[in-house]
């Protein structure tokens, strides 16, 4: 592999806390200024007037080093005096959002009313906080996250966090996905012929990735791409870390195996780093096994190099 390609960009398809842990191992396993990572806004939603883009803020806490860190998500240190005066007038307070935590959510609202688009609004937070690595969210476009349950259809945020994946799971829709168009940079960013590996992170296929995939031009430019396209498994030995993942597969039908994350992406990948507790079986494309759980910051470095080992011996 040519030295240029082996310092180039590397683009992560990536969700909320799973991912955002690969992606900061990343920007410590490379320059950050050779990351990129393309964020699903499928679980974006409007809350007490205030649009909210969770899997974004995450990235953007994780990245700058305001992430809770026992929780992954939210800033650490916050406060709840919103909260709890919220609280006493019977707000809905099923989805916390913390004295800190407002600030960002009361600048993108007063931004997208005037008429922004959502990529300068996070363009303009990231170079605020000092980050190396470029956010784009998947689309500028409205794209809702929607699950087809017992209970009946649920917004995602309905069903994530005020029934806490509760409800059985029968379907997932990506409303509006049909009419959106690709963020800008996106489709630039996965075909660039100097690109190094293009990483699906270790997020939820249903609830993360596909919505992104959804997003018309985005699963043709992967068919295009001049980099390997890898994907770590969100399981570790057969199980998902956080969320919902296992549950979902299992709701939907499918075997909560590698070999079904395998099949989930066919087509797209030409590779798959495995958690070496997952039994090894012939998953039909070239994989690697490396320790994929990331607890701590070396963990996360550990399996972006463990990726990008993959991607170079993929290319070569």
């Amino acid at each position: 592999m040519s030295g240029r390609a082996r310092n180039g960009r590397v683009v992560v398809l990536t969700g909320g806390v799973g991912g955002a842990k690969l992606v900061l191992g990343l920007c410590h396993a490379l320059p950050a200024e050779q990351v990129t990572a393309i964020v699903n806004t499928g679980d974006d939603f409007t809350h007490l007037g205030l649009a909210v883009s969770p899997d974004i803020d995450t990235l953007l806490y994780t990245l700058s080093g305001k992430a809770n860190a026992a929780q992954g998500w939210g800033r650490e240190g916050e406060t709840w005096s919103f909260m709890e005066a919220l609280r006493t007038l019977g707000g809905k307070d099923w989805f916390l959002l913390g004295d800190g935590d407002l600030a960002l959510h009361v600048v993108r609202t007063q931004r997208l009313r005037a008429g922004e688009r959502l990529s300068r609004i996070i363009a303009d937070f990231a170079t605020a906080w000092g980050l190396g690595a470029q956010v784009l969210p998947m689309t500028d476009d409205r794209v809702a996250t929607q699950l087809e349950t017992d209970e009946g259809l649920l917004d995602f945020q309905d069903y994530f966090v005020r029934r806490r994946c509760e409800p059985r799971v029968r379907a997932v829709r990506f409303a509006g996905a049909e009419t959106a168009a690709p963020g800008p940079g996106v489709i630039a960013a996965i075909t660039d012929p100097d690109c190094r590996a293009i990483l699906i992170a270790p997020s939820n296929p249903y609830l993360s990735v596909d919505p992104i995939l959804a997003v018309p031009g985005v699963r043709e430019a992967l068919g295009q791409a001049c980099a390997p396209v890898l994907a770590v498994s969100p399981l570790i030995g057969g199980k998902a870390v956080k969320g919902p993942t296992a549950k979902l597969m299992d709701e939907l039908g499918v075997e909560t195996s590698v070999v079904a994350i395998a099949e989930h992406y066919q087509g797209l990948l030409d590779g798959l780093l495995v958690d070496g507790g997952d039994a090894a079986v012939d998953l039909g494309l070239t994989h690697a096994f490396a320790d994929t759980l990331m607890l701590t910051l070396g963990d996360r470095i550990r399996v972006a190099q463990a990726a990008l080992q993959l991607a170079d011996q993929v290319r070569q």
